[in-house]
Formats: structure tokens, sequence, C-alpha cells
């Protein structure tokens, strides 16, 4: 037989029932709350490229539900397993994001190196030519307080080009001498003849160290075999006034040499003639050098007749030394250093070359070409 149900047990079963379903409720809450929310992502289509602008920077696709509500996310917490996946997807963003404003690797710079033209086997020849000026003239004061240079074409000096043979014959290379005979010619008034004369010590020394570059130069062309009469007779030049400068005997050895195969290819040159017999009687063979010395004077040769006048004088032939020069100064009357020559040995000297030293512009050594 059944019991009638008491209305105050069936009130406490319905209130148990209502805070049943309020404890689903809650416990349903965080899952409800963890649900992104799909209606506030904008849909980007899964296939939308990324890109690379200019300035190297990484612009990346949206990625489709990556982001969660902050109305959502401010009031509902998340649950374990929600909270790991969000945490795991927040550094996956960072790491992305640390990757997109890493600067990216720069190509090493290559320097164009520019291509030498090849040469195409072409010679230019300077061609000689009027001086034109195309300039700006500063000379009306442009330029205050700085000086204007002033040059002249005639503060310029020329000297003249000449070729001689290197080898006797026909079709022979060709030296250039001009350099070589302005020096000799500069010189020759002071180194020539013994005792050599110079104006101060800067200038011997200066010639005495040219001389050695010189000899330097034209002594392989001088030492061959065939070598032309203007070699060898400028190669006697140097080496004997490198012999009156004191450079050693050697210079006196090969100017001898050198001006004795002159004579021999040129038996009938006045000016080597005059060489070899002044080079002997101013080393003191008068008896052997006075052979060469009348035979330049028979060649016209003017100088020869001085350096015998020279050779009598050392010899104690002064009166002949004196009877000499009187007879050339009246064939040249025109030579003013015969007369200076006179005076020397009325006065008692016996060098007649002791003159007063010429001033000569000789400047230290430079590269010879």
């Amino acid at each position: 037989m059944s019991q009638p149900i008491s209305p105050i047990k069936h009130n406490k079963s319905a209130a148990l029932t209502a805070l049943a379903a309020a404890c689903t409720l809650m416990l349903s809450a965080p899952a409800l709350a963890a649900t992104p929310d799909t209606a506030a992502a904008p849909a980007v289509s899964a296939n939308a490229p990324s890109a690379i602008d200019s300035s190297k920077r990484i612009i990346r696709r949206a990625q489709p539900n990556a982001t969660i509500s902050n109305a959502q996310s401010s009031n509902a917490p998340l649950s374990p397993s929600d909270a790991k996946a969000a945490e795991q997807t927040t550094e996956q963003d960072a790491t992305q994001q640390n990757r997109a404003t890493a600067p990216t690797q720069q190509t090493p710079y290559t320097p164009v190196v520019p291509v030498a033209p090849k040469p195409t086997g072409t010679t230019q020849v300077y061609q000689h030519g009027p001086i034109t000026s195309t300039g700006i003239d500063i000379s009306a004061g442009q330029l205050n307080s700085i000086p204007t240079p002033q040059v002249r074409v005639s503060d310029i000096s020329f000297v003249p080009t000449l070729l001689i043979s290197q080898k006797t014959g026909l079709g022979t290379d060709k030296l250039d001498v001009s350099l070589l005979d302005d020096f000799i010619e500069d010189v020759s008034p002071n180194a020539r003849h013994y005792p050599p004369n110079f104006p101060n010590r800067s200038q011997r020394h200066y010639t005495r160290e040219k001389i050695k570059v010189l000899t330097e130069w034209i002594e392989p062309y001088a030492s061959e075999p065939d070598a032309s009469f203007d070699v060898l007779l400028r190669a006697a030049k140097l080496n004997g006034m490198g012999r009156n400068l004191d450079l050693g005997s050697e210079y006196a050895v090969r100017a001898g040499q050198y001006v004795d195969r002159a004579i021999k290819a040129k038996p009938d040159s006045g000016e080597a003639n005059f060489l070899y017999g002044m080079m002997l009687s101013e080393g003191g063979g008068f008896k052997e050098g006075k052979k060469y010395l009348d035979k330049a004077v028979e060649l016209g040769y003017t100088e020869a007749e001085q350096s015998l006048a020279q050779s009598d004088l050392l010899s104690d032939r002064r009166n002949e030394a004196l009877d000499r020069l009187r007879r050339l100064e009246q064939q040249v009357p025109d030579n003013s250093i015969i007369r200076q020559q006179i005076k020397l040995i009325e006065d008692g000297k016996y060098y007649i070359w002791d003159l007063p030293a010429p001033d000569i512009d000789v400047k230290p050594n430079t590269p010879i070409t």
C-alpha cells in the first residue's frame, strides 16, 4: 500500500534538482568561454600568399581563427588544456614576429674592377707644333695675395739633338749624345787640361759625379771591338777628364786606349791627334806626345800649339814656349786666352791653363736614358 508523499519532502527534491542544474550550467561555462569567436575573426582565404616588399620586410598572410575576442578572454577563465594551447599559440606568434623583424642577410658587395683596354699595337708620335694657350689669364689679378708665375720662353735652353753611329759600318743603331756633348762642351775649359780649375768645390764635385755616370753609360758601347769613331772619341774625352779629376788610374788607361783606337780609325783627325798628344805630354811623356801634337798643328788644330807651349815650359824651355805663344797670338788675335797664358809665363808660372775658372752650370746627377 503506497504511502502519501509529504509536501515537505517534495519541496526538498525540487530544490536539489534546481541546484544540480545550476552546477551543471556553471561547469559548462569555461568550455563555452574557450570557444573561439569565429564570428568576430575575419574570414581570410587559406591560399592568401606571403610577400616581401622593397625594404626586405616580410608581410605574412593572416591566419584564420588565430585571435580570441577581448571581451570573452577578459570575462571567462581558460581550461588547463585550452590555456596550454593558447600558450603554444602565443610562442608561435612571438617566434614568427622575431623572424619578421630580424634583419635579413645582405649579399656581400663585389667591387667593379675596370678592364683596361688592350693595346692595339699602334704608336702615337708627337708632332711638334706651335704653342697655344687655352687657359684663363690670371695675370689680371683674380687671385689676390698670390704671386703670379713669371715664365718666358727665352728662359728655356734648348739642346740640339745629335745622333751618332754606335758601330762602324752602315745601317747601325744610333746613340743620342745630345746631353753628353752639351756636358763635355760646358766643362772642358775647367777639366780638359791638368790641373783642372773650378770656381767652387760644389761644381768640381758635381762634375766628378757626372763623369762617373757618363763614363759608365758609354763604356759598353766604347768597349765593343767595332765601336764607331764618334763613340771612341767621346769616351776618350770623358775618361781624360776623369784622370785630371783624380778619379783613378783606370780612367787614364781607358782614355789612352780609346783615343789610340780613334786615331787608328781616322788617322787624319786633328782632334784625335791633339787629345792623344795632350794626354801624353801632360802625363810626362813630352817626347811621345810631341809627334801627335805636331800632326794636330799641321791639321789646323790651334789648341795643339798651346799644348806644345805647355810641354816646352815643363821641359825648361821657357823662351821657346813664349815665342810659340806670341806667334800664335798674331795668327788668332781674337783669342784672349793666349794673351793670358803669355802673362802667366812672364810672371814665372809653369801651368798656362791655370786661368780664372769660368762659372759653369753643372747640376747634380739625373738619370741618363
